[in-house]
């Protein structure tokens, strides 16, 4: 039986949300995805230094949500973003506001 370890990313975005929070700037966002690319948790830090996460046990809020697509799916080469899990861990659980 072949195991399938969730894959990591971290990738950076130069443009803005663009809506009622465009003021928070640029982002970076780290993804933890399965085997199938759908994404189990993630965090979006922004140059303000709003941090957003969102997991299994907070899907959605106000300000946004977990990504409801396969990344894999986008036609985007992911390979050039991948992280280990232990970065993406120390981002998940930094200090939260």
């Amino acid at each position: 039986m072949t195991v399938v370890s969730n894959r990591f990313y971290r990738r950076p975005w130069d443009e803005t949300r663009g809506d009622e929070f465009a003021d928070w700037g640029h982002s970076v966002w780290y993804f933890e995805v399965g085997a199938d690319g759908w994404p189990l948790r993630q965090v979006e830090v922004y140059d303000a230094g709003r941090v957003l996460r969102y997991g299994p046990t907070h899907q959605e809020d106000c300000y946004g949500g977990l990504g409801e697509a396969s990344l894999y799916d986008s036609g985007d080469e992911w390979s050039n973003f991948e992280i280990t899990e232990s970065e993406f861990e120390r981002v998940w659980d930094s200090d939260r506001e």
